[in-house]
């Protein structure tokens, strides 16, 4: 017979199970205004999760007047004027991005479901002999589980707050992947224009040559010349307008869009100078996503591993309350627990295996702080090199160059120079413009890479 229970004390145990049960409630955004916030802190521009389609639409709309207040050539043109815009945009209209928010919304539901009160079960058996009916009922609940659902709460979790660590992380990495494909379709169609007025001059060298060779004037061997440098430049114009077009296709795909947005003419121009930074090393292990996201799952594998050592023996524990009702009897009313003997698994595999993963868990995170070390650094010296680089082509190369094809046009107009070796000078300024472009380019393109080696804007301070 089970002992009586006094009212209030059932009643109070009732209490106290609805109380557990309402604690694991699914929240309206699944934790996503945190990893909003989060975005929101490190780049000062914040996602969109578009679950619904008023969300969807909203978005849209949104994408739409970011595009349409940078158009100059009426209320339909759409323009894409800053890198800002461009992330902004990817950030709420990025399809893949979108789907690896669900992760999110099944993460919340496995923590939520860690919180549940277990379901009890009922089971129901009758039996009959001649006349004589027998009905038996059992109402039983897993102890094991109900005892350890503090700990797999626990570990659920961390694990719910690792995946939304490496959502942000995945958020901050899409935003400098943007930045650099918007920096390098904009340097890509800058060098194709360039590459229009090369070809074009090209072209007249071209017609110019070929009469100068039917007339005589020119010699083979110059004919020859200029012969190919009109074929070096279409070839060059088509590889430009190649590249041109894959770069902005590689662009609307982050976008989500289609590729028929106009782009800026050129580059950004140069900062005056670099901002003396802190210790790009201590940031990165500040404030590295995947290394907290690694430190959060080396934690959660701590709680589980416990959890396993502490019921490696026992794993299965049920307690059920019976009835049994029979023909002519009075019915009988106990108890039953239901446990499982350790005869032939003494629980030693799952406990090396959680062992095993635990220690799996502590190298990933040594592995990640190293990377963030790493990255820092070396993102840190190419930016500044790529800064060098292209201010050596502002401030020297290109000035000269401009300086050398002035005096040669003085000494074409007097007669001191062959218009062949006027349009010979012509082909070098090209090359040395379009490295100066591709210097330019690689500065801003190493500056969001060190944005996401950072995971954030570097701060200023003193050098390393």
């Amino acid at each position: 017979m089970i002992p009586h229970v006094s009212r209030p004390l059932r009643a109070a145990a009732v209490a106290a199970c609805a109380m557990l049960a309402g604690c694991a409630q699914l929240s309206p955004d699944a934790g996503f205004d945190r990893l909003a916030q989060t975005s929101t802190e490190r780049l000062g521009q914040a996602p969109a999760w578009n679950r619904t389609p008023e969300q969807g639409q909203a978005s849209q709309d949104r994408v739409t007047r970011l595009l349409q207040a940078n158009g100059s050539a009426g209320p339909t043109a759409t323009r894409l004027a800053s890198a800002d815009d461009a992330v902004q945009i990817a950030l709420i209209n990025n399809p893949e991005l979108q789907a690896a928010f669900a992760e999110l919304g099944v993460a919340e539901a496995d923590l939520v479901q860690a919180g549940r009160l277990p379901n009890p079960g009922f089971s129901f058996a009758r039996t009959h002999a001649g006349d004589d009916i027998k009905i038996e009922r059992s109402l039983s609940l897993g102890l094991m589980r109900l005892l350890t659902m503090p700990a797999t709460a626990r570990i659920e979790q961390r694990r719910f707050e690792q995946v939304r660590l490496s959502l942000a992380a995945r958020v901050l990495a899409l935003a400098a992947q943007t930045r650099q494909a918007y920096y390098q379709a904009v340097a890509a169609q800058q060098g194709l224009t360039y590459q229009q007025q090369v070809a074009d001059a090209a072209d007249a060298a071209h017609e110019l040559a070929a009469q100068m060779a039917r007339l005589g004037n020119i010699s083979k061997l110059d004919a020859a010349r200029e012969q190919f440098f009109y074929g070096q430049a279409q070839a060059s114009l088509e590889q430009a307008q190649r590249l041109a077009a894959q770069d902005k296709e590689t662009l609307a795909r982050l976008l989500g869009l289609a590729p028929d947005f106009a782009l800026p003419a050129q580059l950004p121009a140069l900062p005056a100078q670099l901002d003396a930074l802190g210790d790009v090393e201590q940031q990165a292990l500040q404030q590295r996503l995947d290394v907290q996201a690694a430190r959060t799952e080396l934690e959660g594998l701590q709680g589980s591993l416990g959890l396993t050592r502490a019921t490696r023996l026992v794993n299965v524990l049920d307690l059920g309350a019976l009835r049994t009702s029979e023909s002519g009897k009075p019915p009988e009313i106990g108890y039953e627990i239901s446990i499982e003997i350790p005869l032939f698994d003494w629980g030693e595999a799952r406990v090396a295996k959680a062992e095993a993963i635990y220690l799996q868990g502590a190298h990933k995170l040594a592995g990640a702080v190293l990377d963030a070390r790493a990255q820092a650094r070396l993102a840190w010296r190419q930016r500044q090199d790529a800064y060098a680089l292209a201010r050596r082509y502002r401030d020297q190369l290109l000035p000269l160059r401009q300086r050398i094809a002035e005096e040669n046009l003085l000494r074409y107009n007097g007669m001191l120079l062959s218009v062949f070796a006027l349009l010979a000078d012509a082909r070098e300024q090209a090359s040395t413009v379009n490295a100066a472009i591709d210097a330019q380019r690689d500065f801003w393109i190493a500056d969001a890479a060190l944005q996401l080696a950072l995971n954030g804007r570097p701060t200023q301070g003193t050098q390393p």
